[in-house]
């Protein structure tokens, strides 16, 4: 029996920008179309709607939709049958043919580069809408965007979707158009964007609190040397990586301190309306996974659900975690990017991955809004590459071709061979080995602005930030931070004027000691922040629009990252506007 026609009226409501993007490619009537929106917006609502369209009004007879991961293919296949498309997401490379009574296949890009020859005789077998789902993905490798080109290029129409940035490679991305701008790069152009800061302002995903940790952490080198280091502060991209290796050892202080921090965080959450709220550990490897597992259970006293690789018991893990109430859940990768698990609330990255396609894909599983009022809390270590990114969450980006390398952001290959032991000796003291971390709350990066000042881990400053109300606005979210950072600073200086009084007799007293240059980048940080909030008080301009002007006139990395000339240069430069 043929699968029956969807019915349109069964459909949910569309949010505005899927009514405007819907209204968009019925008007076009093209062959391709790219639609970029953050995660949490609701791609899959979209280009199901898309497809009910085109099978309704016979432009198409099937539809394949292709996903990066086996559990993602049967969250389109559950998602698409709730609204009367079936989809099969069993279909295998040898079966050649879907059975009648499915509209389409859900396949993975890793199939379709297996064998784009059978995609490719069923894409012309029957005139076929091909959603790509995550399309930056059909540029992993040149088998898979080969296969996705030569099995798709027959399809009567193709839909691209992507959340998140496109790619930092040179490999075009099939079927994605490039236009070439007055630099002479070809940049990637989408037909429909939806960004991040577009959601908050609807409402459509949640305002996200990132709580950066710093520490002290020592190490001993492949050498036998050992070094010392405070996680956060200015080195060389080596002494980066080793120190944030040594922070993420499940053995150390670190991770057990933040771990403990972002459950404190989870039962904040719950106890103001969100009782089901989620945690989610991400992690570098499967032995470090297990390890955390361990600690959150220590912590807490409960178990973790443990997601290690993109097979079938996992999908039922995730699934499992994602209809019940239990606390936490540690995996690897295969949560970072798709999975819809709408409660997650709280994030600890705690992996070596640092580039901003996967960090916005870890992100995006935190944003998913259910509720007015609901917000997401993400701790991290403080990481100046990862501090920037944080700062960066509401920038837009398109798939550049041809950009020279920054020289100065964070090299991905380096932190994975610090992250490897030195196989070739057989001598323990020769090989990295992680000494002690602890732990202690930097500060809190919102809206592209910086607050706080450290609190060490475990004291009532730090409670202050973990206990911010788990029901608030974005400005309202702006306006406690704010005031959480003055009262911070009005004790410190309570405790400075009721230190020891000076002997009568005793001289004048000594010049204060010179700041660190640590020290001076918090100051400089704290004024800069004051300097924004008031204009934001005179203007209304949003905080984050505030910083981005001042970075534009001066240049420079977002504050988290910024020196103190840089600092210095946006505080002369905000007072004059």
């Amino acid at each position: 029996m043929a699968a029956r026609t969807p019915v349109l009226e069964t459909f949910p409501a569309l949010r505005a920008w899927q009514r405007k993007a819907l209204v968009e490619y019925l008007r076009r009537r093209t062959e391709d179309f790219t639609a970029v929106a953050t995660p949490g917006a609701g791609k899959t609502t979209f280009a199901l709607r898309i497809a009910a369209e085109l099978l309704g009004d016979g432009t198409v007879e099937a539809v394949t939709v292709v996903a990066p991961t086996e559990h993602l293919k049967n969250q389109w296949a559950e998602a698409a049958a709730r609204v009367g498309i079936q989809l099969d997401a069993a279909f295998r490379n040898a079966d050649v043919h879907s059975a009648a009574d499915f509209h389409g296949a859900v396949v993975t890009y890793a199939q379709v580069g297996m064998a784009p020859q059978v995609h490719r005789r069923r894409t012309m077998t029957r005139r076929t809408l091909v959603i790509l789902d995550e399309i930056h993905h059909a540029g992993d490798s040149r088998s898979w965007g080969d296969g996705v080109k030569n099995a798709f290029e027959p399809a009567v129409r193709r839909l691209m979707l992507t959340g998140t940035p496109f790619r930092s490679d040179d490999n075009p991305i099939p079927f994605v158009s490039y236009e070439r701008g007055g630099d002479g790069l070809l940049r990637s152009r989408a037909d429909s964007v939806y960004g991040y800061s577009d959601a908050l302002r609807d409402g459509v995903v949640r305002p996200v609190l990132f709580l950066a940790y710093s520490g002290e952490t020592r190490w001993r080198t492949n050498a036998g040397e050992e070094l010392a280091a405070r996680l956060g502060e200015p080195m060389t991209q080596d002494l980066v990586a080793q120190a944030w290796r040594t922070a993420l050892d499940p053995a150390g202080d670190w991770m057990p301190q933040v771990l403990r921090a972002a459950d404190a965080r989870l039962t904040v959450l719950r106890n103001a309306g969100m009782a089901d709220a989620g945690g989610l550990i991400i992690a570098t490897d499967q032995q470090t996974a297990r390890s955390y597992a361990k600690l959150i259970e220590q912590v807490t006293g409960e178990k973790a659900a443990v997601v290690l690789s993109d097979d079938q018991g996992a999908s039922a893990r995730i699934a499992t975690f994602a209809a019940s109430d239990q606390r936490w859940l540690v995996a690897v990768r295969m949560v970072s990017e798709g999975v819809d698990i709408p409660r997650l609330a709280v994030g600890v990255y705690a992996t070596s991955a640092s580039t901003p396609l996967y960090f916005a894909q870890a992100i995006g599983r935190f944003v998913r809004a259910r509720r007015p009022g609901e917000t997401a809390s993400v701790f991290l270590p403080s990481v100046p590459h990862l501090l920037g990114l944080a700062s960066e969450m509401e920038t837009e980006r398109d798939h550049v071709l041809g950009k020279p390398k920054e020289s100065d952001g964070f090299d991905d290959d380096l932190l994975e061979r610090a992250q490897r032991d030195d196989q070739a000796s057989g001598e323990l003291e020769k090989r990295f080995a992680a000494l002690s971390a602890t732990a202690e709350l930097d500060q809190v990066i919102f809206d592209g602005a910086s607050f706080g000042t450290a609190a060490q881990a475990g004291t009532p400053e730090e409670e202050e930030y973990l206990g911010l109300p788990g029901l608030l606005t974005a400005d309202q979210v702006s306006l406690l931070l704010t005031k959480r950072q003055a009262a911070q600073l009005a004790a410190q200086r309570r405790r400075t004027a009721d230190g020891p009084a000076q002997p009568a007799a005793a001289p004048t007293a000594a010049p204060p000691a010179p700041m660190s240059a640590a020290q001076r980048r918090v100051a400089l940080r704290r004024q800069l922040n004051a300097l924004v909030a008031a204009r934001h008080h005179r203007t209304g301009q949003p905080h984050g629009k505030i910083h981005a002007e001042l970075r534009r006139l001066c240049g420079g990395p977002p504050s988290a990252q910024a020196t103190i000339e840089q600092l210095e240069e946006r505080i002369a430069t905000v007072q004059t506007l």
